[in-house]
């Protein structure tokens, strides 16, 4: 008998298979056709979250978006957007996605080299991390070498000291274009030792993460507290990269308690799942929003309060502005309207987050410690360009 590969299980396993699983129900008032609805909701009947399903009658070809942009793909992404919700063990999250899809589609569970994993299971569209790839050395031992990347970045070396036990320089192995070293951010999921993914900085302005990071449960999570212990942490401060957040520390480091402080990055992206397991994590805690001030920055925090708070918003950016629903209530705001407070007048967002943004005049923490304003380009609204686009015409007409 073949094989069985992830491609061969996505025809027998569907999306709307997982999201009933998972509590997800069919919105039979959005109408069933093309496209199904499924909403999950809350203990009082409210919907937390909706997905769309394309191509509900054809299981190896069904895809699932959000109204508000914020995750899609097949069914291995929302197994993935929920992995801790299945009790499937693995060494590794695809060998607890394909024992998942297994479960579903009555398959039994094989042993294969962690190596070979996904290669056998015929998914090449994801990769492992791979830790031996990569050449790493303690950054505490390369203080120097540290700062030359960091210096231009706006960086003191009393910073880099603070936080070098959580950093490492890393060279990855099979890298043909290359050869030198790089700073690594070591990415771990709560509580938990082992790395599954680097956010990396290099020189100039190269950044990014290694193949197969984790960013789904994982983030660069420090402690610079003497002795840790999760149940003491009072604050968790949330960046969107290491830099953003390691410039809050530096700016606002007399300012902080160290002993009760928890830094993290999320590297960019923002994901449910590492925000509430970081969150549950330390449960004692409250969650900082230290993100940008532009658009994005704003959306991740408001997202964080909404969540930690039991409810789902749809968030979408139209040319009106951007438009916020929940449950049937929608509201409509102008994009320098977009904050937290305004949102919390409209809808129930947690107690538990708080703001600690960087001054209005910058986009980031990062270039708080530059000293970088950031120019922002007054954006029309569409009335006003309606009104710029008729009078060129009209200008045009008389000519």
């Amino acid at each position: 008998m073949a094989r069985p590969d992830f491609k061969a299980l996505k025809e027998k396993v569907g999306i709307d298979d997982i999201a009933y699983s998972l509590g997800y129900r069919v919105n039979r008032q959005a109408g069933v056709g093309k496209y199904v609805e499924m909403c999950l909701s809350d203990e009082s009947g409210k919907h937390i979250d909706t997905i769309v399903i394309r191509n509900p009658k054809d299981k190896a070809n069904q895809s699932f978006f959000r109204h508000n942009a914020m995750g899609r793909g097949d069914v291995i992404s929302l197994i993935q957007e929920n992995i801790g919700s299945f009790h499937e063990q693995g060494r590794n999250q695809w060998e607890v996605i394909g024992n998942v899809l297994r479960r579903f589609a009555n398959e039994p569970i094989l042993d294969v080299g962690d190596g070979a994993y996904l290669t056998k299971m015929g998914y090449a569209d994801h990769q492992l991390f791979d830790a031996s790839r990569f050449e790493v050395q303690p950054m505490t031992e390369h203080l120097k070498n540290g700062m030359v990347y960091m210096a231009p970045r706006g960086f003191s070396k009393e910073t880099l000291k603070s936080f070098a036990p959580f950093i490492v320089r890393i060279k990855d192995l099979r890298s043909e274009r290359y050869s030198d070293y790089n700073i690594g951010f070591p990415y771990r999921e709560p509580g938990k030792e082992d790395v599954v993914g680097y956010e990396v900085r290099g020189y100039g302005n190269f950044k990014g993460k290694v193949t197969g990071t984790n960013s789904t449960t994982a983030a660069w999570i420090v402690s610079l507290a003497q002795v840790e212990n999760p149940l003491a942490v009072r604050n968790v401060y949330f960046g969107e990269s290491a830099y953003d957040i390691m410039a809050f520390y530096q700016t606002n480091r007399l300012k902080l308690d160290r002993e009760s402080s928890v830094f993290v990055s999320i590297g960019g992206t923002f994901a449910n799942g590492q925000v509430m397991g970081i969150m549950r994590f330390f449960e004692n805690a409250h969650a900082v929003d230290c993100f940008d001030n532009d658009l994005a920055g704003r959306i991740y925090g408001i997202r964080m309060a909404s969540m930690l708070a039991g409810r789902h918003l749809n968030i979408v950016k139209t040319d009106d502005g951007v438009r916020i629903s929940q449950d049937g209530k929608e509201v409509v705001l102008k994009e320098c309207e977009m904050t937290l407070h305004e949102v919390a007048k409209h809808f129930s967002v947690s107690k538990r987050v708080s703001l600690w943004k960087p001054p209005k005049e910058y986009k980031d923490w990062n270039d708080v410690i530059m000293d970088r304003p950031w120019v922002q380009l007054a954006q029309k609204d569409k009335f006003e360009r309606d009104a710029a686009l008729e009078k060129r015409r009209s200008s045009k007409r008389s000519m």
